[in-house]
């Protein structure tokens, strides 16, 4: 069904109904139920007002004023707009929660900017495309958010899991921007200027306490991932609406309609998703999977070899909210039955995923940034291409050195 262009919600929940109608084991109904049953979850709460939050920021000059404070903080190195992008990026997915919101709001702006001080197109859009992937790493994360409920883990534990591995990519995309820097010849954007870095420090102190108190809420036990939702909403009609007045009631309306629509994709594919998980559960068909990879069981760099492969792959052609909750109830097993905690497979699983938005046919960054720069998809592609290999080493850093991921969830929750 997918390869046909069937809609991913579609093909979950009509495989299953067709498979259910086949062997008449269960009533049809029992489709509905899983389905319904599937999102009636408290953290799903947080998907909702996590897109709201980040279209608030995009729509309501947020964004403008970080990317002006981390051009102040960091335009004096070579090739100085790459790491403002790169540092933009991460101050920025302290908000939104999704790297295509990431690429589409600040995007923009970077993109720009980039162009108009003389830097490669290509080179421009890559490292945008590139950074926006930390969107989902670091807290508050939307994936994040649906691995939780598909596996049953702790939301808190897998968003304080990511902010170390967030972190980690921005460093080595910024590595890799100040080695093409000196080959390409990209010279420094602007000296550094004390006064200046004070007054873009003012216009976006409001904006940078968005992350303090998303992240710093959830890690100190002042609110849930979801209640952190709420708050990053609230907060943010309170800057657009009142301290910025940058949000209009013909915005606000225009917003709240595209969160609806967004949220009500990705609720739909996770309704299927669990209905499409129950099926593989009940048939054993993890077990089986279990028991094919028997020979590797003992050897959990071995597992992990052929799981980041697989996530890889999947990545290449699968939506990232469809692959988690289709392939969690298949590799989580087998990673736990390894000795790799759940929480540290989350942000390995989510980390590959994110790749996957930056690789055809389905690269969808890609695609929102082919449109947000007007240059072709090929071009975006082949720019993109050198910011894999530092986005590939983080992920085998993660991967095999687990207390990257483990160390505050241990320190904090354990």
């Amino acid at each position: 069904m997918l390869v046909l262009g069937v809609p991913i919600a579609v093909s979950l929940a009509g495989s299953c109904l067709i498979y259910v109608l086949l062997t008449g084991r269960v009533p049809d109904v029992v489709v509905v139920h899983r389905m319904i049953n599937g999102i009636d979850s408290f953290p799903l709460l947080a998907i909702p007002f996590f897109i709201l939050a980040g279209n608030l920021m995009n729509n309501g000059g947020i964004t403008t004023r970080i990317f002006d404070f981390a051009k102040a903080l960091m335009g004096w190195m070579r090739g100085g707009l790459g790491h403002v992008n790169v540092g933009a990026s991460i101050v920025f997915s302290g908000m939104s929660g999704a790297a295509v919101a990431d690429a589409g709001g600040l995007g923009t702006i970077e993109i720009k900017a980039m162009r108009d001080a003389g830097y490669d197109q290509e080179f421009a859009v890559g490292i945008t495309a590139a950074s926006s992937t930390i969107g989902p790493i670091i807290p508050p994360s939307l994936p994040m958010v649906i691995y939780g409920v598909m596996a049953s883990v702790s939301v808190g534990q897998l968003f304080v899991a990511g902010l170390i591995p967030g972190l980690l990519m921005g460093l080595v995309l910024m590595l890799m921007i100040f080695f093409l820097a000196r080959r390409r010849g990209y010279q420094r954007d602007a000296a550094f200027s004390v006064p200046v870095l004070w007054e873009t420090f003012k216009r976006a102190f409001f904006s940078l306490l968005t992350p303090v108190i998303i992240v710093g809420g959830i890690m100190t036990g002042a609110f849930t991932p979801t209640e952190a939702a709420i708050a990053a909403v609230v907060y943010a009609l309170f800057l657009g609406g009142v301290v910025y007045r940058s949000l209009t009631w013909k915005r606000l309306l225009k917003v709240s309609m595209e969160t609806i629509e967004t949220t009500a994709v990705i609720l739909l594919i996770v309704a299927g998703a669990s209905i499409f998980a129950w099926i593989l559960t009940s048939n054993q068909v993890t077990q089986h999977v279990i028991e094919l990879l028997g020979p590797f069981a003992d050897n959990p760099v071995a597992t992990l070899i052929i799981i980041n492969l697989v996530l890889i792959i999947v990545g290449c052609f699968m939506e990232t909210i469809a692959a988690i909750t289709i392939l969690v109830p298949v590799l989580l097993p087998l990673a736990v039955a390894s000795g790799v905690d759940p929480v540290h497979f989350g942000v390995i699983m989510v980390l590959n995923l994110m790749i996957g938005l930056l690789t055809p046919p389905v690269g969808m960054v890609l695609y929102v940034l082919s449109r947000v720069s007007n240059i072709s998809f090929e071009k975006c592609m082949r720019g993109t291409l050198p910011f894999l290999v530092p986005l590939v080493l983080a992920l085998l850093l993660v991967t095999f050195v687990p207390a990257i991921s483990m160390w505050l969830p241990t320190l904090i929750y354990r």
